[in-house]
């Protein structure tokens, strides 16, 4: 599945979500290569603190993507060059982070995909536990662990393990009308009637918009 959810867009699998399931702006790569399609392992970090990266690793299996619910500390690094190359080397899949990064220009070069929100030089403390394996916040969005994390040059899209199937085929279907659009376009014709701009508008002048008014009328309709 990671292969195939790979040659989606972000934007195709938000959109195929109705338009949801994106982490905040902010959440960026960092490394050389932003493709990423793989199931989550998730740790929640006491803020600050890098003591459970380590361990999280360690436990994190290869193919995942480490999620770190960093609480969206920006000011402190839980990331940077060794957890880089050690995530590279046991072939995880890529690295998450709502916090910040630091060794940027060693990050810059690794073709392991990390997102995070900032980077900065100061570095966590190491003192406190946290948790592995369990429902996070990242970037704006519940990650359980299993759910699938997607990455491109736009950002993460968070699937609910239980939806990726429906989620993939409807995706499908939005590019290959995507691309039928693209043909038309190049052909010369005209984006505005090719969306139904007019029909669209049309209905909407006939419609009441005070929902009130409009929940009256169909009643008397019907």
């Amino acid at each position: 599945m990671a292969r195939q959810l790979i040659r989606l867009s972000t934007a195709a699998l938000s959109d195929a979500m109705g338009k949801s399931g994106a982490m905040d702006h902010d959440m960026r790569c960092l490394s050389a290569n932003p493709k990423l399609a793989a199931p989550a392992c998730t740790v929640r970090v006491h803020t600050a603190d890098i003591l459970m990266i380590a361990k999280a690793l360690s436990e994190c299996p290869r193919h995942h993507a480490l999620v770190i619910d960093g609480q969206g500390e920006l000011n402190t690094a839980l990331w940077g060059e060794l957890t880089t190359l050690a995530a590279f080397r046991k072939g995880l899949a890529g690295v998450v982070i709502d916090g910040a990064v630091r060794d940027i220009s060693k990050i810059r070069s690794s073709t392991l995909p990390v997102f995070a929100r900032a980077v900065v030089p100061n570095g966590g403390g190491a003192e406190y536990l946290g948790e592995i394996g369990v429902a996070v916040q990242c970037g704006g969005q519940v990650v359980r662990p299993g759910d699938w994390l997607v990455g491109d040059d736009d950002g993460v899209v968070v699937i609910p393990a239980e939806k990726l199937q429906q989620t993939f085929e409807t995706a499908q279907r939005i590019v290959a009308a995507e691309r039928d659009l693209e043909r038309a376009i190049r052909k010369g014709e005209d984006l505005a009637r090719l969306l139904r701009f007019q029909e669209t508008m049309e209905q909407r002048e006939s419609e009441v918009f005070i929902p009130q008014l409009r929940a009256g009328s169909r009643g008397r309709r019907g």
